[in-house]
């Protein structure tokens, strides 16, 4: 990596229980075992109060993961290519997944990673313990979101959401990619009870964190936890896009 150029300095902002915002620069790389040939950075975990585990991945000519992620009878996974080629397995399906592909797997599914290029891949990963409902099963679901319908969010024409999983009451978490149009912004300033992990695709913005204004661009990864306040505006000429994790159709816990 060498000497530094300048001051040390981070726009990072790390504020467990609340949320954080992590540029790349700041990330280091995370020995996680089962994972051949890559680079990988722990992002959100229990720790910083997440009911979830993030990763950013870059796997390099012949990374792999054939252990297996997420594996557990009560553990769900998700991937989200960022850049590359890749083919991603859930037990016995197999899926060819480039920019903007996908895979969600169930708890009774292991999914297992390979990148498919002499280049490298990134990717954005998740997993979570599945809240299950009696009567409901999850299933494996791909796709790629270039390929999905984009709809307008809140009644703003400037504004659009997808969404990448079924809207289905067996699954408990959703993830959609929510984009601006340069000067749009959310409705109001969000206070709710799921929690987001958050990766930027494009862009730039200023994002409400808990009632601080931050600067956010390409790259950068937030946490949201719980009633923490929320809300965006892009700036600048091009699109701000995110895509993001959110838990859904379950009640709150006593």
């Amino acid at each position: 990596m060498g000497y530094p150029n300048d001051i040390l300095t981070s726009r990072a902002v790390v504020k467990p229980g609340k949320y954080m915002l992590l540029p790349p620069e700041g990330l280091v790389n995370n020995v996680v075992p089962g994972f051949e040939n890559v680079s990988m950075s722990i992002l959100s975990t229990p720790k910083t109060g997440a009911k979830f585990v993030d990763y950013i991945v870059t796997m390099h000519k012949g990374g792999k993961n054939e252990q297996g992620f997420g594996s557990g009878k009560d553990v769900e996974s998700f991937v989200y290519v960022l850049d590359g080629k890749i083919k991603a397995s859930a037990d016995k399906e197999e899926f060819v997944l480039e920019q903007g592909g996908y895979l969600y797997c169930p708890p009774s599914a292991t999914m297992y990673l390979e990148n498919l290029q002499d280049a490298d891949s990134k990717l954005f990963l998740y997993k979570q313990k599945h809240i299950a409902l009696e009567g409901h099963k999850p299933w494996i679901h791909a796709g790629n979101s270039n390929e999905n319908e984009e709809v307008i969010y809140d009644d703003m024409e400037n504004v659009h959401i997808q969404d990448l999983l079924p809207t289905d009451i067996a699954f408990d978490m959703n993830f959609h990619i929510l984009t601006f149009d340069p000067a749009a912004s959310h409705p109001f300033v969000e206070t709710h009870y799921q929690q987001h992990g958050a990766y930027l695709l494009s862009g730039e913005g200023m994002y409400n964190l808990d009632n601080e204004w931050i600067p956010v661009k390409k790259d950068d990864y937030i946490f949201m936890d719980t009633y923490c306040l929320q809300a965006a505006y892009a700036v600048g000429r091009e699109k701000l896009s995110y895509v993001y994790s959110k838990d859904c159709n379950r009640d709150a816990f006593l």
